[in-house]
């Protein structure tokens, strides 16, 4: 098999690299933290940007989505006012998105929630759920791609339970928030199996095509 570099963005769990380096692809996870993952030596603890410079097959990247979510609009529309300091840091959000967006590689991918409109984010090229793939939970995902094919669904089962709380639901119903799975953020950010497993056969497949 011919040599693949991959650089996964902002994973801290090392999930998706770990997906990747199973098929023999040598892949690299970078965060600000250190890795939860097994294999540390798989990981660059330190500043992203200066590794958009390295030559990479493919980018696959997972930014910070806190300031750029549909989730928050609730904070950046309080009391239906827009709040600026907020805007200015979903602003600063979407120029670290737009790094990875207009990197100079090939074959790039990259994850979020669905952004609130104001944020100006691209359209997404796809959107895909846990339970596409295998994860009985709900969870909506939009994939932004440049030169890879969009993911097919490998193992689709009924979802039992969403991710997350669904806070702009529970507000409307008075509550504090609906209940969700995942407890911390850390939980939340988590790339599930099934799609972290997808993305690394489904993408270095295509890779060898070419």
């Amino acid at each position: 098999m011919k040599q693949i570099r991959v650089l996964v963005a902002c994973e801290e769990s090392g999930r998706v690299t770990a997906a990747f380096r199973k098929l023999g692809v040598e892949a690299y996870s970078c965060d600000l933290l250190d890795t939860s993952g097994d294999h540390p030596e798989w990981h660059i603890k330190g500043d992203v940007i200066p590794l958009l410079q390295q030559h990479w097959d493919m980018i696959v990247a997972f930014p910070p989505c806190t300031y750029m979510s549909k989730a928050g609009a609730r904070w950046m529309y309080k009391d239906h006012i827009l709040q600026q300091d907020r805007l200015e840091k979903a602003r600063a959000a979407k120029n670290f998105f737009d790094l990875f967006y207009n990197a100079n590689c090939d074959h790039i991918a990259i994850e979020n929630p669905t952004p609130l409109k104001i944020v100006g984010l691209p359209a997404a090229t796809q959107v895909i759920q846990p339970y596409h793939f295998g994860d009985p939970y709900t969870k909506r995902t939009n994939l932004w791609l440049k030169g890879l094919p969009q993911l097919y669904y490998t193992d689709d089962v009924d979802p039992i339970a969403s991710w997350l709380p669904s806070n702009c639901t529970g507000w409307k119903k008075g509550q504090k928030s609906q209940k969700g799975i995942a407890h911390t953020a850390k939980e939340a950010s988590k790339t599930f199996q099934g799609i972290a497993n997808a993305m690394a056969l489904q993408w270095t497949m295509y890779l060898l095509t070419l």
